[in-house]
């Protein structure tokens, strides 16, 4: 399957599941408040957190290996630590919710606590799952199950709302969304005799020659992967431990209207790109594959979200709700951070591809550093203002990611600048664009 084919194919299942996704939010922000959606944005960053790091960050190099009895063993390790780290999740859980809560400084997470090692170990499993996927390219697999990963999350957090007025449908909601997409995933691999005979025969052995082997990926990536998720939602924590309530709610839904166009794109394209990136680096054209797929991105992507964060301030007030408002000023905010975001993200796993580990914790070690210090330092300061440094910070750290990025795969200075150049007409009328229709809609808001 060609790679503008396998894009298609995984564009069309992230669209359609995404266009599932945007018809429930109007609903969503009407049946929830702001402050269930701080929960949520609480949970979620929690959750994200600890599922990215439990497979020991295996899971990304399955894709690697030349044979697949390897990637299997793999696949069992990643599953076995995400087991592993769940089980202990949930004694922590069970042991010590005050001392949890005391830190959070959210009591109203107590009822659902144990739904975070539940969650933690779903989105694990499914990342390791579609990693296999991603190796056998099963691109069209990977499609459906974003759909009914989207339908089943959707349908749980539509249905709870109108039963109950509580933020339960929305993490419960949240926690199925990798769920059904496992048993997908999950029956399909069991579902092939020949795969299921593999990974029931795995042995200690092979375990410990995949461990010894991909050792960096625990040694260093593990960390990188804690670094970054951790520069992303321990901000946001403190955002809804320090701000008002409702702010970390407003940064929720935020993220949710700006991540659909990187997961729509960026997530397919990057699934993809490292599906093909280990054969082009052997091949001696990493350079040329990846300054390609970054032209791509700016030319698909980049101009979607500055217009998204031109008409926010007016939009969404109209489309979510007044109570919203100040969640289309966030976006606005935050644009400039997503577009670079969107850009870096599908080419990062180059890194791991070119043997880059260690760069990749170190850099998000010290991001991790910035943002954190950069929230902290607006809590004290000025409090009122915490989500928009958050929104800076993260332009400034995901810019510095993308620079690593080119450099490691050796994308001259000259090859970037012909894609900001090149590009720079298309960016040009998507802004107009989105200047005449925030004019427009103004207008038709004031009559």
């Amino acid at each position: 399957m060609s790679f503008l084919r396998s894009v298609a194919v995984l564009v069309g299942g992230t669209a359609l599941g995404h266009g599932i996704t945007a018809a429930a939010l109007p609903i969503l922000s009407r049946l929830y408040s702001p402050a269930d959606f701080s929960l949520l944005a609480v949970f979620a960053s929690l959750c994200a957190m600890l599922s990215v790091a439990a497979c020991l960050r295996f899971d990304i190099a399955i894709p690697l290996p030349q044979d697949d009895w390897q990637a299997l063993s793999l696949l069992a390790l990643s599953l076995a630590s995400a087991l592993l780290v769940s089980m202990g999740l949930l004694v922590f859980v069970l042991l010590a919710p005050d001392w949890i809560l005391a830190r959070l400084k959210v009591p109203s997470l107590r009822p659902y606590l144990w739904l975070i090692p539940v969650s933690v170990l779903l989105a694990s499993v499914y990342s390791a799952l579609q990693m296999w996927f991603v190796r056998q390219k099963s691109f069209s697999l990977l499609a459906r199950s974003r759909v009914i990963q989207s339908t089943a999350s959707a349908g749980v957090q539509v249905s709870f709302g109108l039963w109950t007025p509580n933020p339960a449908g929305l993490l419960i909601g949240h926690a199925l969304n990798t769920g059904a997409a496992c048993v997908v995933l999950g029956g399909r691999l069991l579902a092939n005799t020949q795969q299921r005979a593999m990974l029931c025969g795995t042995t200690w052995k092979d375990l410990k020659y995949a461990w010894r082997a991909y050792e960096r990926f625990p040694r260093y990536s593990t960390w990188e992967a804690l670094c970054n998720s951790a520069a992303i939602q321990l901000p946001i924590l403190l955002i809804a431990a320090l701000a008002a309530p409702a702010e970390a709610g407003h940064l929720m839904l935020a993220t949710y209207v700006m991540q659909a166009p990187m997961a729509l794109i960026g997530s397919a394209v990057g699934q993809v790109y490292l599906s093909q990136a280990a054969d082009e680096h052997r091949h001696g054209r990493l350079n040329t594959f990846t300054a390609g797929l970054l032209h791509g991105l700016v030319k698909t992507g980049a101009g979607p979200l500055l217009a998204v964060g031109i008409l926010s301030p007016a939009a969404f007030s109209l489309v979510f709700g007044p109570q919203w408002a100040r969640a289309g000023e966030l976006v606005a905010w935050m644009t400039p951070w997503f577009i670079v975001q969107f850009l870096a993200t599908p080419v990062s796993m180059a890194l791991h591809v070119t043997g880059h580990q260690r760069a990749a914790f170190l850099m998000q070690l010290v991001s991790l550093g910035a943002r954190v210090l950069t929230v902290w330092a607006a809590a004290g300061l000025a409090p009122q203002w915490m989500p928009e440094t958050y929104a800076l910070s993260g332009f400034a750290v995901y810019a510095a990611y993308l620079l690593l990025v080119l450099r490691c795969t050796q994308v001259d200075a000259r090859a970037a600048g012909r894609i900001i150049r090149d590009n720079m007409p298309l960016l040009a009328m998507y802004a107009l664009a989105a200047v005449a229709a925030l004019w427009v809609l103004r207008a038709l808001q004031s009559t």
